[in-house]
């Protein structure tokens, strides 16, 4: 099971900037076909909105790799421990 969430892990990491990637790729096809300011202001807000999350899927998977997500707590009595 650790090596599957470690292939996972690797796969978030690349799924982040690739996803990136082809956002911000459909945001300039999109705004060059239709050069008005609502469709601007679209496209950045769906852009600025989802680099965080980007960069979350990068993060998870980083800890993914790195076997943070070993030992899992059983019960909500070990995260107060």
């Amino acid at each position: 099971m650790d090596n599957i969430k470690r292939i996972a892990g690797i796969i978030w990491i690349l799924l982040g900037p690739l996803s990136v990637y082809y956002l911000v790729k459909t945001a300039v096809i999109e705004i060059s076909k239709k050069p008005v300011l609502d469709t601007k202001i679209q496209w950045t807000v769906f852009v600025v909105v989802f680099i965080p999350i980007a960069i979350g899927m990068v993060l998870f998977g980083y800890y993914a790799l790195k076997g943070e997500y070993k030992h899992l707590p059983e019960s909500s009595a070990e995260i107060i421990d």
